[in-house]
């Protein structure tokens, strides 16, 4: 699931209106990607909850933007009903994506607000002790990798985490919001994209944000993308924030992006073992 933008908001986020105004106003309503008719945010989430609990899924993966910002109305909406999945014995997995954290004009880097708002509004969606910029969970044989590039960049901590992640052998899936670069893809294609950087950043103004890094990714992301591309036990990643489908085949290896809001904001994804 990935790309909601849950916009709920309550008393509590008053004081935050003016850093919420614009995507507060955003994706109220679209239409249905099945059916054609509006429908809202809410109202998609809570039609991909139901799907995961016909299929019977192992797991749901919640890879970014399910908020708009950080509101505390939305998370605790939200959490609800992903404990209620939960007590069903489906099990939920959660990464941010770069409005999850962000009030559009808080002062700070992203990296910053980033520090700030996880712990404030979203701490309670992750597994207990999990680091919210990567974690590992495994499921039925297969090592889940939920890394966080919604700034856009990789940590270094956050590439020692995939190599040693990587290392154990099994078959591995990354989960983050922003796609890795695929050869002919736009700059929003984040981590690895050789054009990435202040000259190609069109958003930075509207979003009140810090401009994208004037030289482009540092090596350190570099390093993580060529990870991606080449470890033999990585089968691929899953991703949104495009807002469309995508399926890139980058050097033999999938990387998907998942259309957003309710257009139809999730999809069943099934590992099966290779024939021998």
């Amino acid at each position: 699931m990935t790309d909601t933008h849950l916009f709920l908001d309550d008393e509590r986020g008053k004081d935050f209106v003016q850093y919420s105004a614009r995507m507060a106003a955003a994706y109220h309503q679209t239409a249905h990607y099945m059916t054609g008719k509006p429908t809202g945010p809410m109202e998609s989430l809570e039609a991909a909850l139901r799907f995961a609990r016909e299929k019977k899924v192992d797991a749901v993966a919640l890879t970014g933007d399910i908020l708009s910002f950080p509101s505390e109305a939305a998370a605790d909406w939200l959490l609800e009903r992903l404990e209620k999945l939960k007590a069903d014995g489906i099990p939920y997995f959660f990464t941010s994506g770069n409005h999850d954290w962000h009030y559009e004009g808080w002062p700070g880097s992203d990296a910053a607000k980033r520090e700030e708002w996880i712990p404030k509004r979203l701490g309670k969606l992750y597994p207990e002790n999990a680091d919210p910029l990567a974690y590992s969970v495994c499921v039925k044989g297969v090592r889940h990798l939920f890394i966080d590039d919604s700034i856009y960049e990789i940590l270094p901590a956050q590439l020692d985490f995939l190599q040693k992640e990587l290392a154990f052998g099994d078959p591995s899936v990354v989960w983050m919001h922003i796609p890795p670069y695929a050869p002919g893809r736009g700059v929003g294609f984040g981590c690895g994209h050789p054009a990435w950087g202040a000259g190609s950043d069109r958003n930075w103004e509207i979003e009140r944000r810090e401009r994208w890094r004037e030289g482009g990714h540092t090596q350190t992301s570099f390093d993580f993308y060529r990870l991606l591309c080449e470890s033999p036990n990585l089968l691929g990643t899953f991703c949104g924030h495009v807002h469309s489908t995508t399926l890139d085949i980058v050097n033999g290896k999938p990387f998907v992006a998942t259309e957003a809001n309710a257009r139809g904001a999730w999809r069943l994804v099934e590992f099966r073992p290779m024939a021998k």
